[in-house]
C-alpha cells in the first residue's frame, strides 16, 4: 500500500506554499491578530478566486473543486506551517463537512456554493458550556410547530462564532440522548434573536465566540432527529484537518530551532554543535515525522472511509502531543527571545495549546482509542 502523495499533490502543496509565503508571513500574522476582524478579507477572496482552496473537497456540481481530504489535509498542513489567519477550519472543515455529511442535495445546493465561493464564512456550534465534544454533550433542545423551528440556548467557544455568516447547529429533541435525536440546523448571522459574544482566547490567530440562541428560527438539514452519525463522521474528519494542521506547525518549529541553533553563537560556537540542542532537535524530529506518518494515514482513512473514527483520535492524539512538544523545543531553543511578544515561537506555542483542547484533547482522544477497540 503506498501512502506517498502523488506528483500532482506535491505541485500542489508548493504552489500552496508559495502563496501563503507571500500572503501570510510572520509579520502579516502580528497585523492581523490586533485586528477586529482577526483576517484579511481581500486573501480569503484570493483563496477562493485564485486557488479554489475554500471549495477544495466540495463536489463540483455543488461548485466546489471536487477533489479529495488528501488535498484538503495538504491544505491545512500547510495553512499550520504559515499560521495562517482565516477562518478555513470553521468554514471548509467543519461547516462544509456537517453539510456534506447530514443535509440532503438541496440542502447542499443551497449551503454550500457560497462557502465553496469564499462569499460566506461558516462554523459548526457543537460545544456547549459542560465541555463535552460529543453528541451526548449536546443539550440544546429544538422546538417545532409544523414545519418551523425553533433553538434556545447557548453554545460555547465556536470558532470564528462572530466571524460567521452562517452557523451550522446541533440541538436536539425533548427527551433523547446520545445519538438520538439529534438535529443539525442552518442559522443566518443575522437571524433575530442570534447573539455571538467573541471570547479573548489563548491563541489569537484563531477566534472564539460564544453563540446565544433565544427562540431563533432554524433550518433543518436532512432528516430531523437522524444527525447522530453525521455529526459523528464531521466531527472525526475535523480531528484528521486539525492534526494535519498540527503537523505543520511542529515542522515549522523544528525548522525555525535548527536555524536559530546554527546562527545562534555563543562560547565561539553556534549552539547547535552543543550536545544538548542536538539532542532537543533530534527528539522534536522523531516526533514530528511520527505525527506525519499518523496523520498521513488519517487523511486516507478519511479519503477512503476505513476506520475513521481509530485513525482521526490516534492522529489527532500523537499530533497535538508533537506539536505542543515542537513548540515548547522553539522556545527553549531560542532561549529568552523566544518568550517575547515580539518572535513568532510563542505564536506557535499558542496554537499547539489550542489545536490540543479543541475537538478533546489526547485524553479523551486515547479513552476514544479504547473505546472503539473494546477497552
Amino acid at each position: 500500500m503506498n501512502f506517498a502523495f502523488s506528483e500532482e499533490q506535491e505541485e500542489f502543496r508548493a504552489h500552496l506554499r508559495r502563496f501563503l509565503e507571500a500572503e501570510s508571513p510572520t509579520a502579516e500574522v502580528f497585523r492581523l491578530i490586533e485586528t477586529d476582524r482577526g483576517f484579511d478579507p481581500s486573501v480569503w477572496k484570493a483563496m477562493a478566486a485564485s486557488l479554489g482552496l475554500q471549495g477544495i473537497h466540495i463536489p463540483e456540481r455543488f461548485g466546489g473543486q471536487g477533489f479529495g481530504f488528501l488535498e484538503l489535509c495538504i491544505a491545512f498542513e500547510e495553512m499550520g506551517r504559515a499560521l495562517l489567519c482565516a477562518p478555513y477550519f470553521s468554514s471548509v472543515c467543519l461547516a462544509a463537512n456537517a453539510i456534506l455529511n447530514a443535509g440532503s442535495d438541496d440542502d447542499r445546493q443551497r449551503w454550500l456554493p457560497g462557502i465553496a465561493s469564499g462569499e460566506c464564512v461558516a462554523t459548526l456550534a457543537v460545544l456547549e458550556p459542560n465541555g463535552s465534544w460529543d453528541g451526548a454533550g449536546v443539550h440544546m433542545t429544538f422546538s417545532r410547530d409544523g414545519d418551523t423551528f425553533t433553538l434556545d440556548g447557548r453554545k460555547a467557544l465556536a470558532t470564528d462564532g462572530a466571524q460567521a455568516d452562517l452557523v451550522i447547529v446541533a440541538a436536539r429533541e425533548a427527551g433523547t440522548h446520545d445519538d438520538e435525536g439529534l438535529t443539525l440546523f442552518a442559522v443566518r448571522s443575522d437571524t433575530p434573536g442570534f447573539r455571538a459574544t467573541p471570547v479573548d482566547a489563548l491563541d489569537p490567530t484563531r477566534r472564539l465566540a460564544h453563540l446565544d440562541f433565544e427562540s431563533v428560527p432554524a433550518a433543518p438539514l436532512g432528516t430531523v432527529g437522524d444527525a447522530g452519525p453525521a455529526l459523528r463522521r464531521t466531527l472525526d474528519q475535523a480531528c484528521v484537518c486539525l492534526a494535519a494542521e498540527s503537523v505543520g506547525g511542529a515542522q515549522r518549529c523544528l525548522d525555525s530551532a535548527v536555524a536559530y541553533a546554527r546562527e545562534r553563537v555563543q562560547f565561539g560556537r553556534a549552539i547547535g554543535s552543543f550536545q544538548a540542542i542536538k539532542h532537543k532537535c533530534a527528539e522534536v524530529l522523531l516526533e514530528v515525522e511520527s505525527a506525519k506518518a499518523t496523520a498521513y494515514f488519517a487523511a486516507w482513512s478519511a479519503e477512503n472511509d476505513s476506520e475513521l473514527t481509530l485513525a482521526a483520535a490516534l492522529a489527532k492524539s500523537i499530533c497535538d502531543d508533537a506539536f505542543r512538544l515542537a513548540a515548547a523545543e522553539n522556545i527553549q531553543i531560542h532561549g529568552g527571545i523566544g518568550f517575547t511578544w515580539e518572535a513568532d515561537p510563542q505564536l506557535y506555542f499558542k496554537r499547539a495549546k489550542a489545536n490540543e483542547t479543541l475537538l478533546g484533547d489526547p485524553h479523551y482522544q486515547r479513552a476514544r482509542i479504547a473505546t472503539a477497540k473494546g477497552f
